[in-house]
């Protein structure tokens, strides 16, 4: 888990963004890590050459395009301190020489380092400044790095020699440090994450400084370079030891040479795509309809705004603005829970069963869909059906289908339905803000939420409130990996491959709009059910892909709803919250047809054809405004419309 944290100011941060962590227990060769280490630190940070080559052509336009590529420069520099090695000071005579897992790097010396220096100092003086104080105190510990490196960091290799093996070779250079005090201060954790500046992109930038200064804690100007032969007893020299123990295992795994056994089988060729079974007509496919007696959602109690994101920018991340986040994903702010997913999703099931007047006992089932889930056994549709005062049903399980989890939670309730002949229960949760770490895609569209439906069976003569039902799954390799968690390229946090996502949508979405063109409207046979629908409320992805890509298969623009600007993309819980909001808004003021189409990870799609009553939304911290009305009466009243 990766969880957010509010700090000193009240306001939100996330630690994982600037405390770099690799999952090496996902690793075996030095090859897998340097493709970790080409992408979030020879890609992003230049090296002294390139920021010479920089300067020199006058690409900077101010003072913080500079400093950012001194601090990823320094980020590159310390690529493996910060992921794979603890620097630690020791005394010569106190450092075990013995040991396999403590090292000594052997250095080669620096090339050109004046004339870089000097570059990067006049730069500085020369370019305009947004905030002169703040960028000042910025370059005053970044370049007290950059000055006094003493080393080749391109020339620095990812296994380092043991003591044993440095003093193999007495004319290898390792670093000294002349004047050591071990009272040198460092940052604080807390004063990592409190870290406040006026400006949210500099806010994020001191505290990549603060970090990179921590790597080195002692007095960078008494260092010097000494010959293994030439230590002394009584000498300081900063010994590296593994981070963690997967990191040592990792080491000892590609010293030795060793690789674990894998059993992944090997893709097999595409195949033309089977011939589907056609969308369900829930009114001639089954005996029982379905009728939606209430709707509850509960959201995250905490913002997270692109200004956030800008705040607590990672340094893997490329720049982008707060706006530049909006135009790409539709999303202002993602709302964060501090509470866990069970507790919200219990909120939202114990409200709709109020709203709905409905017992525990009555229930005859309870389904629960999410993606992100921590809880293995037991099942959260147990837990909540037991906090609840269910104490047995026809059926209660959990449900993995990503954001295509409404619709296939959905169809599972409407065929559990038929068997129970009472009221099912069906809540979907989700809780991403602790499962992303610092993978920007996913930081900037998802959020944390909790929806649910009682459905019940309608008495006769009374239309069902669900009218089809389609569910979707598979596809080529690259869709059903689009949408990965855990990991362990990323630090096993939630992972997006946008170009992946877009495909699986834009497939399809033209599969559905096509099957609900060929149906005709069963109350007018002279229009199609897609013509009949009214608002549209699709999967909460992406506000500009979605939208994109619905004018492209050709679906009327002016009828999708959104509210992901305001909460973020909360996967199976996005349509029902969504719903729900559509009816705050007034958009949907009356009894209207719904389309929600929804798509997600797994190459996993559905749509559902729904009749959504207002009076089915229970209102936020009171009673229903219908609560006067049972649910059989509330279906009754629905007849007369």
């Amino acid at each position: 888990m990766k969880p957010f944290v509010i700090d000193r100011h009240g306001r939100l941060a996330l630690p994982s963004h600037f405390f770099h962590s690799i999952d090496f227990s996902a690793l075996d060769t030095v090859e897998q890590l340097a493709a970790l280490i080409q992408r979030d630190f020879d890609s992003k940070g230049p090296s002294g050459a390139e920021l010479l080559r920089r300067l020199e052509s006058r690409v900077y336009r101010n003072r913080y395009e500079l400093l950012r590529d001194l601090a990823l420069h320094l980020f590159w520099v310390n690529r493996f301190s910060l992921t794979l090695y603890e620097q630690r000071p020791c005394c010569w005579r106190h450092v075990p020489k013995r040991r396999d897992d403590v090292f000594i790097p052997t250095i080669t010396p620096w090339k050109d380092a004046e004339r870089k220096i000097a570059a990067v100092q006049a730069a500085f003086q020369e370019l305009p400044s947004d905030s002169p104080e703040a960028e000042y105190r910025i370059f005053a510990r970044l370049f007290d790095l950059f000055r006094n490196r003493r080393y080749q960091a391109a020339e620095l290799p990812p296994l380092l020699p043991t003591v044993a093996e440095f003093l193999q070779a007495p004319d290898a250079l390792t670093l000294q440090i002349a004047l050591y005090d071990p009272d040198f201060g460092t940052y604080s954790e807390a004063e990592i994450i409190d870290c406040r500046e006026e400006l949210p992109q500099l806010e994020a930038l001191m505290r990549w400084t603060m970090i990179l200064y921590n790597q080195s804690p002692w007095h960078r100007e008494h260092t010097r370079l000494i010959e293994a032969a030439k230590i002394r007893d009584d000498d300081v020299v900063p010994v590296l030891v593994p981070r963690s123990r997967d990191a040592l295992e990792f080491i000892q795994r590609a010293r030795a040479g060793r690789r674990r056994a894998t059993h992944a089988d090997a893709p097999r060729a595409s195949r033309a795509r089977p011939r589907l079974a056609p969308a369900v007509s829930v009114r001639r496919h089954f005996r029982i309809r379905p009728r939606f007696e209430a709707l509850a959602t509960v959201k995250g109690e905490i913002a997270c705004s692109n200004l956030d994101l800008v705040r607590n920018a990672a340094y893997t991340w490329s720049p982008m603005s707060a706006e530049e986040i909006l135009q790409k994903t539709g999303i202002q702010r993602r709302c964060y829970t501090a509470r866990s997913l069970d507790e919200v999703s219990l909120e939202a099931a114990r409200t709709a069963l109020a709203h709905a007047e409905r017992k525990p006992e009555e229930i005859g089932a309870v389904v629960f869909c999410t993606c992100t889930s921590a809880r293995l056994m037991p099942a959260t549709a147990a837990w909540i059906a037991a906090r609840l005062g269910i104490e047995q049903t026809h059926a209660t399980f959990d449900l993995v289908a990503a954001c295509a989890g409404m619709v296939y939670g959905l169809a599972e309730c409407v065929r559990l339905l038929q068997e129970v002949n009472r009221p099912v229960l069906l809540v979907c949760g989700e809780k991403f803000s602790d499962k992303i770490g610092a993978v920007r895609p996913s930081r900037m569209l998802f959020g944390d939420g909790a929806a649910a439906l009682v459905i019940g069976p309608a008495p006769a003569d009374v239309p069902t409130d669900v009218e089809i039902l389609r569910t979707y799954g598979g596809g080529p390799l690259n869709e059903v990996d689009s949408i990965v968690w855990p990991n362990p390229r990323f630090d096993n946090g939630v992972t997006v491959y946008g170009p992946d996502v877009q495909s699986l949508v834009r497939r399809y979405l033209s599969q559905m709009l096509e099957e609900l063109a060929a149906e005709p409207d069963p109350d007018d046979a002279g229009r199609s059910l897609l013509e009949a629908v009214d608002v549209v409320v699709p999967h909460q992805a992406n506000r500009t892909m979605v939208t994109r890509l619905a004018a492209e298969a050709g679906l009327a623009l002016d009828k999708l709803y959104f509210n992901i600007d305001r909460v973020g993309n909360l996967s199976s819980a996005s349509v029902p919250v969504a719903m729900a909001d559509a009816v705050g808004d007034a958009v949907i003021r009356e009894p209207a047809r719904v389309f929600a189409p929804c798509f997600g990870a797994g190459a996993v799609a559905g749509y559902a054809l729904m009749r959504v009553d207002p009076r089915i939304v229970a209102a936020k911290g009171s009673k229903s405004a219908w609560s006067t009305l049972q649910p059989r009466a509330l279906a009754q009243a629905s007849m007369s419309q």
